[in-house]
């Protein structure tokens, strides 16, 4: 028996997760590739409904596997990508794990995103973004994807003595910074110590609003305890106070398949922040 990897891919059930998200198995190659990570992004949601529930189970893969391929569920970077990983580790891809940090070069390595070599190439997976990609881009400096109308490009920076990569998306007539990872080692503790952070530490964002979004067929919805931004390639985004008693319509719309406690739990907890008390 091979040994169990540090990742728990051994626990992984694949056929399982390739039904829930309606993809093919497929040898390893870019077109499958592809096809796997827009299946994966449109299936499950970004969000932190757990996180600011106060009920997450953590992002080992057996949580995360129970969590979204057994409920359907969505959650944030670090449960997407154990999970998206895993997934393609089992398939046969050589894979890679890196940490990065959102917007600001300064903030917190609390996203993390996957480099997969493929068909002699290097790309790089990030299913797990409030705005993800729904294809990997090309790990090359200045390279550009447009894909349905979603614009993306990658750029390598200096990082103190070595380098990182910068993506970026196409807004607003300008390039917008997402994110900036590195090429340091990344062990599973690594992925524990950041979730526990973004899901603990008391002024996080992930802890201070809802964060709720879906690639839906020809747009992308996103909803916070107070807002709702609905981006259309080619169109002019459109932001609107979310609506008194409107959150239940958004969970049908974007599928979000929430127990009645929790659905009853979370209109409470958006209640609790748009009124700004503590707590």
């Amino acid at each position: 028996m091979a040994d169990a990897s540090p990742w728990q891919t051994e626990l992984l059930d694949l056929d399982a997760y390739l039904f829930r998200v309606g993809a093919p198995a497929a040898a390893p190659s870019r077109p499958a590739l592809d096809t796997l990570h827009e299946a994966h992004v449109r299936a499950f949601t970004f969000d932190n409904i757990d996180v600011i529930l106060d009920q997450h189970p953590g992002v080992r893969l057996d949580a995360v596997q129970e969590k979204f391929v057994g409920r359907g569920r969505g959650g944030y970077c670090f449960e997407h990508n154990v999970l998206f990983a895993a997934v393609l580790e089992r398939l046969g891809y050589d894979v890679e794990r890196r940490l990065g940090r959102v917007g600001d070069p300064s903030a917190p390595r609390t996203h993390c995103v996957i480099v997969v070599t493929v068909d002699g190439e290097r790309v790089l997976a990030d299913p797990g973004f409030g705005m993800s990609v729904l294809r990997p881009i090309p790990l090359t400096d200045g390279a550009e994807d447009d894909y349905g109308g979603w614009r993306y490009r990658l750029r390598l920076v200096a990082l103190g003595a070595g380098r990182g990569w910068a993506l970026e998306r196409w807004r607003d007539a300008h390039w917008e910074p997402m994110h900036l990872h590195d090429e340091l080692p990344v062990r599973p503790l690594d992925y524990v110590v950041g979730h526990h952070f973004t899901s603990t530490y008391p002024t996080i964002h992930f802890r201070q609003m809802l964060m709720l979004t879906r690639h839906l067929p020809g747009r992308h919805v996103a909803v916070t305890h107070e807002t709702v931004t609905v981006r259309r390639p080619g169109f002019t985004t459109e932001h609107r106070k979310l609506r008194d008693g409107e959150l239940d319509e958004l969970l049908d719309e974007l599928a979000v398949p929430l127990t009645a406690n929790e659905r009853t739990a979370l209109r409470g907890k958006v209640a609790t922040l748009r009124s700004g008390a503590p707590g």
